[in-house]
């Protein structure tokens, strides 16, 4: 069996010193992918994969066809090709910019807007909690938090989910922020993913605010 962990975004608070421990059965995985134009901002796309066989990983892509046999002098007589070690024989310098980024800025600064993100996600659920008209609708340990607009006027399922729906599509369209959606146990969830290092906490404020306030309009 083999057992591949999809990191995602999430894998990278691996670091975030805080959080290393909770990640840590990482590291028994065969594998690992993550994006770093995700919560490494950096410009898309990039993804890695790690594997920790490194003969299995050659052998399952290398091929050996004569005009790509190796020789012990000239270019072919080099490092062992990358071809060997993914479906593509022909791609973009896409680690330049994964280099020069951890050059310029270093993981311990990565680290830390990464860590910062998760900060401003639970400032949000403080703000979610303080108010009687909002509601988390999953635990959010991380980044992600899911709330909804919820009047407690006796709404079923369907209207405070038509409700949150419209919310959301307002949200967008005056320009005011741009969370994505999911359902949670059925319920239509507006979902905040942080991952933004220019993300501050006046605009979690301004997200709250004009939540209540559009919820507020279409209630009546």
């Amino acid at each position: 069996m083999w057992f591949h962990v999809d990191g995602a975004f999430g894998a990278l608070a691996k670091l975030v010193p805080a959080y290393a421990d909770a990640l840590l059965a990482i590291e028994r995985a065969d594998s690992v992918a993550f994006d770093l134009h995700k919560w490494l901002s950096m410009p898309y796309e990039v993804g890695c994969v790690l594997i920790r066989d490194a003969d299995l990983h050659r052998g399952t892509f290398a091929m050996t066809p004569t005009y790509l046999s190796r020789h012990e002098r000239g270019l072919a007589g080099g490092p062992d090709s990358l071809s060997n070690y993914g479906i593509e024989l022909s791609r973009g310098f896409k680690a330049l910019k994964v280099w020069m980024s951890f050059k310029a800025f270093g993981l311990d600064h990565l680290g830390a807007v990464i860590g910062q993100n998760i900060e401003q996600a639970q400032y949000l659920v403080q703000r979610i909690d303080n108010e009687a008209e909002l509601e988390l609708l999953a635990p959010a340990p991380m980044n992600i938090v899911c709330y909804r607009f919820n009047p407690r006027d006796g709404r079923d399922m369907d209207s405070l989910n038509a409700l949150n729906k419209e919310i959301l599509m307002q949200l967008h369209e005056q320009g005011i922020a741009t969370p994505s959606y999911t359902l949670l146990n059925g319920n239509y969830a507006i979902r905040v993913a942080h991952v933004n290092h220019r993300t501050r906490l006046g605009d979690l404020d301004m997200l709250v605010n004009e939540t209540m306030r559009i919820g507020r309009e279409l209630v009546g």
